[in-house]
């Protein structure tokens, strides 16, 4: 493996040159466990918890499966979380190779920097995708079919920056899937408390991703791709206030639906407090302040299921 220039310090870059990965891993594998963001699960908690949202209500209104298989369930979506969010940021790094080259955030990934040639990630997206794959045949074949319907989404989505200021939307249909295969995997169906809590996830990622791609704007808009955060500006807060009251309406909406204990809601609300806080301590032009309340969005999706569990608990007793 060949690298073409040496990675650019900046004060502003998401590649940490001191993790993990630099540590412990081999030279030769560095790039590619970087090219999966392995040094950075957020993303990969994001796209889990909408799959263990799912999993954990449907779970506990179904007869038919017991506790030890939703574990197992939500173990496989665990792993096949981890593998799809790295297939979705070599898919991204390969799309935007030219652009993150110009970008001070971005400018060290793996592609633009030279540390993996564009033939290299194209053969570990094709074993990354089979193990992806691996993963998903383990569950039912109404699950399988769900989470098929999928790729095209996660395939368009890196290219959406170019043509609408509305890339988040298409993030957000990606990375809320995972609700659907979830009631699939456990019921054999998609019933329309899935659909709700998918819709929730959906404005969730609208408020989250927002207050992310706000630390890109500057270089964003300097090369002519588009984003939320460049269409919103000022608004953003007021925007992601609607977006996240959306949200928690939606999986109230999923907890009627599913017949959830009357803790759940209560839960649910308290929760909510989590947003509320996101949005009004942004601080848009400060991208260590953004970043972390993005971050915190990890927080917000285990308290929502807990709320979930609590509440099948409480059903139960």
């Amino acid at each position: 493996m060949t690298q073409v220039n040496q990675p650019i310090q900046t004060g502003k870059n998401d590649m940490p040159q001191d993790g993990w990965i630099d540590r412990f891993v081999p030279a030769p594998a560095r790039p590619y466990l970087k090219l999966l963001r392995l040094d950075r699960p957020i993303g990969t908690w994001l796209l889990l918890l909408p799959c263990w949202w799912s999993t954990a209500m449907a779970g506990g209104i179904t007869a038919d499966i017991g506790a030890k298989q939703i574990v197992i369930m939500m173990a496989l979506f665990g792993i096949g979380a981890l593998i799809m969010r790295g297939a979705g940021c070599v898919i991204n790094d390969l799309a935007d190779r030219n652009f993150d080259g110009k970008v001070e955030r971005t400018v060290t990934r793996p592609l633009p920097s030279g540390q993996v040639k564009v033939w290299q990630a194209l053969v570990f997206l094709g074993v990354i995708l089979l193990l992806g794959l691996g993963v998903l045949v383990q569950f039912r074949i109404e699950a399988i079919i769900v989470g098929m319907c999928s790729l095209p989404i996660i395939i368009t989505y890196p290219f959406m920056k170019r043509v609408t200021y509305w890339p988040q939307a298409c993030l957000g249909l990606a990375f809320n899937w995972g609700a659907l295969v979830g009631w699939a995997a456990v019921t054999g169906t998609v019933e329309p408390a899935a659909i709700a809590m998918y819709a929730a996830g959906f404005f969730w990622t609208l408020g989250y991703d927002t207050i992310y791609a706000h630390q890109d704007k500057d270089d964003d808009e300097k090369i002519g791709l588009k984003s939320l955060a460049l269409r919103l500006g000022d608004a953003t807060p007021k925007w992601a206030k609607g977006f996240y009251m959306a949200t928690t309406l939606l999986l109230g909406i999923a907890g009627m639906l599913a017949d959830l204990h009357w803790s759940y809601f209560v839960l649910l609300g308290l929760a909510g407090i989590h947003l509320g806080w996101q949005v009004a301590t942004v601080k848009l032009d400060d991208a260590a302040n953004c970043l972390k309340r993005f971050k915190s969005n990890r927080d917000y999706g285990l308290l929502v299921l807990a709320a979930i569990i609590i509440s099948h608990l409480a059903a139960a007793a």
